[in-house]
This record gives structure tokens, C-alpha cells and sequence, in this order.
């Protein structure tokens, strides 16, 4: 169903893969927009329990793309540095395909207090329940992953 890498050797490990996704802070979400437009949108996430959260507003571009088809696909870049003399860059990223669906319940508390702790910093703990248990305006989004595969310029192999 997924097309296979055509550089293969270029695969990130499983391990590896879900390093860049936890040590990341934002990628881009891709969805079918209006009028079938792709649909590209930054946004910060949180890579947990091997799916990729992160929260919304109730109504908007975003959801309504999500509303009408849930596949997605959601990329981050974890390195890009420019070589010069040899004109490229020496790259890490993932890339994921999914369904988008909005999280209830526990799974929504869940995740929201992964997002909170990921991006609260030295955050007193009594602040980040509070940011919590305040936010009922905006929605989680849970992509459930069904194929992730990260790559890395062969230079860093070589090495």
C-alpha cells in the first residue's frame, strides 16, 4: 500500500525514526483542503504512545479538511545543514501516513498532558494542571500512524 524507500539505505532504524519524532518540536501536517487543494500547515506536536497528537481549534481549515478525509501525512525535519562544496545539505526526517480523528476522553487528557509537559519547560507543575484542566476550546487531534519511515543523507552513514 505504501511505497517502499526507493534509497533504502538511507532508513532510519525503527529506534532511530522515533528519536527524530520525540526530539522534534514541529512539523507539518498535509491534508486535502478546500477544493481538493493540498493543504500544508505547521504545527507543534508530541509524538506519544506511537501516535502524533497535537491540539486545534473546534472549527477552521485544519479540521474541516480532517473532517472530510482523515488521511493525512505529517513530516518533520530534524537536521538540514547546508554543504557548501558540495552544494546539497545533510538532512534527517521523518515522514508519516495516518488517519486524523479527534481524541476523547482519557486518551485526550493523555495526550494533552504529554503536549503540555513536552512544550512547558521548567513549568511549575501546579501551572501545567491548570493549562489543562482550563482548555476546553480547542481540540486534540490524534493521527493514528499506519506508515513511518525516517531517512538520513548518506554522508551520515558513511561516517
Amino acid at each position: 500500500m505504501f511505497r517502499e524507500m526507493r534509497r533504502g539505505k538511507q532508513l532510519l532504524s525503527k529506534e532511530d525514526t522515533a528519536a527524530v519524532m520525540n526530539r522534534c518540536t514541529n512539523g507539518v501536517l498535509a491534508c486535502l483542503g478546500d477544493e481538493d487543494y493540498p493543504y500544508a500547515v505547521p504545527l507543534s506536536y508530541v509524538y506519544f504512545n506511537g501516535k502524533i497528537y497535537f491540539h486545534s481549534a473546534k472549527a477552521g481549515h485544519k479540521i474541516d479538511a480532517i473532517v472530510k478525509n482523515p488521511k493525512v501525512s505529517f513530516s518533520v525535519i530534524d537536521e538540514d545543514t547546508i554543504v557548501s562544496e558540495e552544494y546539497t545539505t545533510y538532512f534527517r526526517s521523518v515522514i508519516a501516513f495516518g488517519r486524523a480523528r479527534i481524541a476523547e476522553g482519557d486518551e485526550r487528557l493523555e495526550a494533552f498532558k504529554a503536549l503540555v509537559e513536552k512544550y512547558s519547560g521548567n513549568q511549575q507543575e501546579e501551572a501545567k494542571h491548570k493549562k489543562i484542566a482550563e482548555c476546553t476550546q480547542s481540540y486534540i487531534i490524534a493521527i493514528d500512524i499506519e506508515h513511518i519511515t525516517g531517512k538520513e543523507a548518506i554522508e551520515y552513514i558513511n561516517k
